[in-house]
């Protein structure tokens, strides 16, 4: 279902306040946005391996903690700021699996790979490999990467990542993500594989 236009105006205006200074903006962004961050919240937590701590309403509020770093971006739409969310919460995440896996590794554990499953956000591939190859793939393909943590990361819809990725200065269109979703995740799957 596509988002209301009246409510993507609103969220727009205020992230342009934010932006701005105005000390409100962002607590009145929350409230507008809240039910979408933690649905995003959910769909990463919803992945990750069995024993993880955080929960949805938790991993919302440390990226309320960490939002300050990116007050001062061009904001242009909704779907810009949950790309930015959604990177923000893949780093939160990707920070705890980092230091799961040191901690692992400390008690002589074997940390299985599974195979990605890119069909749905976040899979139930390990978040440090994934990160690990998606930033080896970052460096050969960049549009390919930012299409691919929209959607595997961030849950985002075809439409919403190219709206997304205008926003963030790349011309793209439908067409061109869902084909470059197609190689990236052949790409992805192979790198995985190989380890």
């Amino acid at each position: 279902m596509a988002p209301d236009p009246n409510a993507l105006a609103t969220i727009t205006s205020w992230l342009v306040r934010w932006r701005e200074g105005d000390g409100d903006a962002l607590s009145q962004l929350t409230t507008l946005i809240y039910g979408e961050l933690h649905r995003l919240a959910a769909i990463f937590l919803s992945n990750e391996r069995e024993g993880h701590t955080l929960q949805p309403t938790a991993l919302v509020h440390e990226l309320y903690v960490r939002l300050g770093g990116v007050q001062g971006f061009d904001w242009k739409c909704r779907a810009q700021f949950l790309s930015v969310a959604s990177d923000i919460m893949r780093h939160i995440l990707v920070d705890n699996a980092r230091k799961r896996n040191a901690e692992k590794r400390g008690s002589g554990e074997v940390l299985p790979v599974d195979e990605a499953a890119f069909d749905t956000p976040a899979g139930s591939a390990d978040l440090v490999q994934v990160d690990t190859a998606l930033g080896r793939f970052a460096d050969r393909y960049p549009r390919h990467a930012r299409a691919v943590e929209l959607r595997f990361f961030g849950g985002l819809r075809a439409e919403e990542i190219v709206e997304a990725m205008n926003g963030e200065g790349y011309n793209t269109s439908l067409r061109t993500v869902e084909r470059d979703w197609r190689f990236s995740k052949a790409w992805l799957q192979n790198e995985l594989e190989r380890g």
